[in-house]
């Protein structure tokens, strides 16, 4: 299938600028960058990227049709199709779909993507992503990604060009990688205003299962067990406020898209579930037990802790 192009728009960006900010040493410049996946993520680079004047052709693909048209209508991207093989020319493929999706499509691109073309994706787990990558032909270039940064909207309608504003982007080096593709994908990275963290999968994927999945689960967790408690009871959810709302925030998370993250860190995760159960259950067993000063070690410790991380993010 033939990309849809979008309508000729005046273009701002002189012919001889760099696609992208270079970093202190060598960057291969793109003339054309697919994204594989135009929801919240994909939108939202393609939004940042088109504000920054920085990629000369922008080629979104996705099978959803309605997307398409809304991503050429907000002149996100400049050719529109639902096919994979859209990319068979672009210097940069950006993946930014579920973590399974994913893995279908590193596979698929073996066969489609150009000689020298970078592979970058945005998946929120690495090691299964890293491995794929790592059997790619060696005509490729390959590069982890994962913007640590999100919404619980879903969708590009809910894309925004600011989302990677001073957020961490995890660059995790792959076998596929060499320095070009590395600076190519710091640069791509300090465009979209984010700030780069390189880690190794293994060291990434426990991370983000303490501080990012974890609390996912927990969020859920809490979500069901209010649910079950209100059985009907409207009055609930009436009395219910910030506190509630905002420790359950991540409980409307796309649940496909969680599917995929929890599955491919389940190690990861499982196991701190189980942690965190075991504390869960020696603090119910001390409010049970009215044991004040074990309760008030436990929670000065937490606030501590949280207290901490206020400053240390702020810094």
């Amino acid at each position: 299938m033939r990309p849809q192009t979008a309508d000729d728009r005046p273009q701002t960006r002189e012919e001889d600028e760099p696609a992208f900010n270079p970093p202190p040493s060598v960057v291969r410049r793109p003339s054309s960058l697919a994204i594989v996946g135009l929801g919240l993520m994909g939108g939202s680079l393609a939004l940042a990227l088109k504000e920054k004047n920085r990629a000369q052709k922008i080629i979104g693909i996705t099978r959803n049709r309605a997307t398409l048209d809304a991503a050429l209508q907000r002149g996100a991207i400049d050719a529109a199709s639902a096919e994979l093989s859209a990319a068979r020319d672009a210097d940069i493929i950006v993946l930014a779909a579920p973590v399974r999706a994913i893995l279908t499509h590193i596979h698929n691109l073996k066969e489609i993507a150009r000689d020298g073309a970078l592979i970058l994706d945005m998946g929120s787990t690495k090691r299964e992503i890293v491995s794929a990558m790592n059997q790619l032909p060696e005509r490729l270039r390959a590069v982890g990604g994962h913007p640590m940064c999100g919404k619980e909207s879903a969708g590009f309608d809910a894309a925004d060009a600011t989302l990677y504003q001073d957020k961490i982007f995890v660059l995790t080096p792959t076998a596929r990688t060499n320095e070009c593709a590395l600076n190519t994908s710091r640069a791509l990275a300090h465009t979209i205003g984010s700030r780069v963290i390189e880690l190794d999968a293994e060291r990434h994927d426990e991370i983000v299962a303490a501080v990012s999945h974890l609390p996912y689960i927990v969020a859920s967790n809490l979500a069901r067990t209010a649910d079950d408690f209100a059985n009907g009871d409207e009055m609930v959810w009436e009395i219910a406020s910030n506190g509630f709302r905002d420790t359950t925030r991540l409980a409307a998370s796309d649940a496909q898209m969680m599917l995929d993250i929890l599955l491919t860190n389940r190690e990861n995760i499982a196991d701190l579930m189980r942690a965190y159960a075991r504390r869960f259950g020696e603090l119910a067993d001390a409010l049970y037990a009215a044991d004040e000063k074990t309760l008030r070690a436990i929670l000065e410790r937490a606030a501590q802790s949280r207290q901490g991380f206020n400053r240390k993010s702020k810094s």
